[in-house]
């Protein structure tokens, strides 16, 4: 019989006794169904840790006070004993027996103690060293501070979980969670830690619950995925003077307990340069022909301290408000071209549509991958709560509404391009059997490169190659230009200088940025310049805009000398000779 249930208190304490007030909610039983929000009232039991309480329901306009509920706390944990909650619930005509899962909320009653049993076994696996000459003048996490709770990943795997301490010492471990970032399957992790609190001793004992939830897709349906938990109870020592954390864990499988697992981590100083990765073995200690044995894990969880945390936050603001201009001016510049074209409507042909279409694309994407992020529960979503969620949000909304208004000027521009190419498909159709097996060249290069590297997915390469196109969203115009052989000046300087210039600046950000913050920040948290959308390094960064730059340059000369003065002259007066005997095969 399964029971979900959960409580939050309100606690008064007069003596010996105390009065609590708690509301109750029963999802299911197959026998006993209350399905409903209770207020109750009773009294604690402080000799045996018992809670007795008599509830009311509070939806119903009846008086009805026959739900019954009776809970017995540990008083003492082990690494072996959890410290769950047992207890009964009945009413008038039915009883159901409960047991808290380590899932509900902890309460830190008097008296609640942990007990070490496995210390002696830590020291002797884990003697403590001698502060290194390279660690000292090092700050490290507190062991009572919120700095010792993180998430983390196991690599070259799709697992991931956290590690959460339960005691500190001989003290309950008070669970704040500052911030929680989590990627299940990208790997992205974040353990954000405090400044360092003072302490008498830098050794402490202490426990931990570690979680792993590995990810696996249904047979059936691979769209659904299935999680598989393991869960360990370990114990040890840290010593806030290396950083240094070593515990024994105990799992449970299969009716038997596994006890012979070493567990480290190393923790990241607080005065470091940014952050880090908080790195950490799990091993076990038994034979390799053990059927409780289990082949290394190795996990790491990025922290970074409160003053980058707040450089971090201070760097998204910038990064949305950067994305609101550059797209804010994509809609002026788009807009100057539509204009240009009205006051000149003779020029219309002489736009690429396929350049149009880039650029279209272009602007779609993120609102089409925005809407799938918005309205589908993926988890594949990376999502940063901090204390300006709300301010973030409000600001990408404003972004989507400013990228579709970008989006809509630039399919009336297309519009207006459609409708003018009447007869003038000829220098197009060229443009375009030139440029396709271009890009597909690229996209299958991208495909094998994907396969040998095997670092990125999928996915993301082909997104990072649709960021290369759209950086070269001149080369149809100019190839356009080219076929044609006109000095026509089909774009207005605003637009595709200004519209490079949108292009080019990312990558000079990405510098900056590569420079004063750490690469262990994730990329979830770029919205500017973002390493999922584009080619992001060092060389990339220079590569790029420089071919940007010198596209802007190439149709600045069309313009004004004339679309093949790109040409040597040799091969200039062979394609016009071939134009003009194609011509007069035509009409003959």
């Amino acid at each position: 019989m399964f029971l979900s249930w959960s409580l939050r208190k309100n606690v008064i304490r007069r003596h010996y006794k105390i009065v609590i007030l708690y509301l109750v909610f029963v999802e299911f039983s197959p026998n006993f169904v209350i399905n409903s929000t209770f207020i109750a009232e009773g009294s604690w039991d402080g000799k045996n840790n018992r809670v007795f309480i008599v509830a009311c329901p509070i939806l119903n306009s009846a008086i009805n006070c026959t739900l019954r509920l009776s809970l017995r706390y540990p008083s003492v944990w082990t690494i072996i004993n959890e410290g769950k909650v047992v207890g009964q619930i009945w009413n008038n005509r039915t009883l159901v027996k409960l047991t808290s899962t380590y899932g509900n909320e902890v309460l830190a009653l008097p008296g609640l103690r942990y007990t070490y049993t496995k210390l002696d076994r830590v020291r002797q696996l884990c003697p403590l060293k001698k502060l290194e000459k390279s660690k000292k003048g090092n700050v490290y996490p507190d062991g009572s501070s919120n700095d010792m709770r993180f998430d983390l990943s196991v690599q070259n795997s799709n697992a991931w979980g956290y590690a959460l301490p339960i005691f500190v010492g001989n003290e309950f471990y008070e669970r704040t969670q500052v911030l929680v970032a989590m990627s299940p399957e990208s790997g992205a992790q974040f353990a954000t830690i405090s400044e360092p609190e003072k302490s008498t001793s830098p050794i402490f004992n202490i426990s931990y619950k570690i979680r792993i939830i590995t990810t696996f897709p249904r047979i059936n349906n691979s769209s659904n995925k299935r999680h598989v938990k393991v869960e360990l109870n370990a114990e040890g020592v840290y010593n806030g003077e290396t950083g240094h954390l070593c515990m024994v864990g105990c799992k449970k499988s299969n009716k038997s307990l596994d006890c012979e697992i070493l567990v480290n981590f190393e923790f990241v100083p607080l005065n470091g340069k940014g952050g880090g990765l908080i790195k950490g073995t799990i091993r076990s200690m038994r034979e390799k022909t053990d059927p409780l044995y289990f082949k290394d894990l190795s996990v790491s969880s990025t922290a970074f301290s409160q003053t980058a945390a707040r450089k971090s936050i201070w760097r998204m603001d910038f990064e949305i408000t950067m994305v609101l201009i550059s797209n804010s001016l994509l809609c002026i510049f788009v807009g100057i071209q539509i204009l240009h074209v009205k006051r000149n409507p003779n020029i219309l042909s002489g736009i690429s549509m396929f350049m149009l279409v880039i650029l279209s694309i272009g602007l779609v994407t993120p609102l089409v991958l925005n809407f799938e992020a918005f309205f589908l529960d993926s988890h594949n979503e990376q999502r940063l709560w901090l204390n300006n969620g709300g301010w973030l949000e409000a600001n990408e909304i404003t972004i989507r509404l400013v990228t579709m208004v970008a989006f809509l000027l630039q399919i009336r521009l297309l519009q207006l391009v459609w409708t003018a190419k009447t007869s003038s498909w000829v220098g197009e159709k060229k443009a375009f059997f030139v440029t396709l097996p271009m890009y597909i060249s690229g996209g299958l290069l991208t495909l094998l490169l994907n396969r040998t590297r095997n670092k990125n997915s999928l996915w993301n390469d082909l997104r990072s190659y649709s960021g290369l196109i759209l950086d070269g969203f001149l080369f149809p115009q100019i190839l356009l230009n080219v076929f044609r052989g006109s000095s026509e000046k089909a774009l207005s300087h605003s637009f595709y200088v200004g519209s490079s210039l949108v292009r080019v600046v990312p990558h000079a950000y990405d510098q900056y940025r590569a420079h004063s913050y750490p690469r262990s920040y994730v990329n979830g948290t770029y919205y500017y310049a973002n390493h999922s959308a584009d080619f992001y390094s060092t060389a990339w960064d220079v590569v790029i805009p420089f071919g940007v730059i010198a596209l802007a340059v190439i149709i600045f000369l069309q313009q004004r000398r004339g679309g093949r003065c790109i040409i040597p002259k040799r091969f200039r007066q062979e394609l016009e000779l071939y134009q003009k005997v194609a011509v007069v095969n035509n009409e003959q």
